[in-house]
């Protein structure tokens, strides 16, 4: 079996923070690697190296008063795989001023390769540190009306689970943590890890299959279950060849009315959604490490690797390569 170089993760510790959230990510991320491999009495290899930073590396004190431990200093952290921002449990505006310190560090770091991730009012903090502007980003429907007035250049959407705007995501709060911690332990360690801590921690994932992931930028909320129907079909069959008139005459209606539901649900015709969709699938197979063009290319559907690396260019302002090298996540 190999040894893999556990990626580093971040917990954000602060007074007024969530305490089931706070030690929730620890043991989700800590026990990744473990837990299964010890029901099957294997050898175990911990995928990440999980810590809680807090300013001046000091006690937090949780919002149901637990006193939590830091392991470091957030201005010692210089680098790291996933920084993740839990949720605020006390007032929102009193623990932003409390720790409006904590701001240029969350800049910071946001400035190197790692991912973000904030739970529920966590995107308080992203939001109030300039991280979210022009970005889509969630957040609990409670707290909605509120970061919309706060924040009016967030592109929030507070019917989804799990946004994701570049190396930022949020989660809606509530049981979408576990989906946003699924989400991120498929990125970096693959789905059969995610499935096995899902299963060893028997979490209920609501992304539905593993295309979900890949396309939650895509999936913009409405109620029209024909369209719905559609893009399930385009998500399951993406990488095989999908004529527009064959969807239309699966759900009975023309071409032109797909259309144009398409184009009012979620802002796209269908044919730009079946490109996105592999787009889609095509970034995350490139983030997944080992992977060459010729391969991807035919596992998304396309047969010629010129007219996709200028679909993917367009998409994304890089080549696949570039893409590759800038985000993929294969272990050293």
């Amino acid at each position: 079996m190999p040894n893999y170089k556990p990626f580093k993760v971040i917990i954000l510790g602060f007074d007024g923070v969530l305490g089931s959230v706070l030690a929730g990510a620890l043991d989700l991320f800590s026990f990744t690697g473990v837990s299964w491999q010890r029901f099957l009495d294997e050898a175990v290899e911990p995928r990440f190296n999980v810590q809680i930073a807090s300013l001046g590396g000091v006690d937090i004190r949780c919002s149901n008063r637990l006193l939590m431990q830091a392991h470091c200093d957030i201005q010692d952290v210089t680098a790291c795989d996933l920084l993740l921002i839990p949720t605020i449990g006390d007032s929102i505006d009193k623990v932003l001023r409390q720790n409006s310190e904590l701001l240029p560090h969350l800049q910071r770091l946001a400035k190197t390769k790692a991912d973000i991730a904030s739970n529920c009012s966590g995107a308080f903090f992203l939001a109030k540190a300039g991280l979210l502007d022009d970005k889509i980003a969630t957040t609990h429907w409670g707290y909605a009306s509120k970061f919309k007035a706060d924040f009016p250049l967030v592109d929030l959407q507070e019917n989804q689970f799990v946004t994701q705007s570049g190396n930022i995501f949020c989660a809606a709060g509530g049981s979408a943590f576990y989906d946003l911690g699924l989400l991120l332990i498929e990125r970096y360690c693959g789905r059969e890890i995610s499935t096995q801590v899902a299963r060893t921690q028997i979490i209920d994932s609501k992304r539905g299959n593993q295309n979900s992931y890949t396309n939650v930028t895509l999936h913009k909320p409405h109620s029209d279950p024909l369209v719905k129907q559609v893009q399930e079909f385009i998500e399951a069959n993406f990488h095989r060849p999908i004529q527009v008139s064959r969807l239309a005459a699966m759900v009975n209606i023309t071409p032109r009315t797909l259309n144009r539901r398409f184009q009012s649900c979620v802002a796209m015709r269908p044919i730009e959604y079946i490109q996105a969709v592999r787009i889609e699938q095509a970034k995350r197979l490139l983030e997944s490490g080992d992977v060459t063009i010729k391969s991807l290319v035919d596992h998304v559907g396309y047969d010629d690797i010129s007219s996709f690396t200028r679909l993917f260019k367009r998409a994304t302002e890089l080549t696949p390569k570039e893409y590759q090298d800038k985000f993929s996540r294969l272990p050293i």
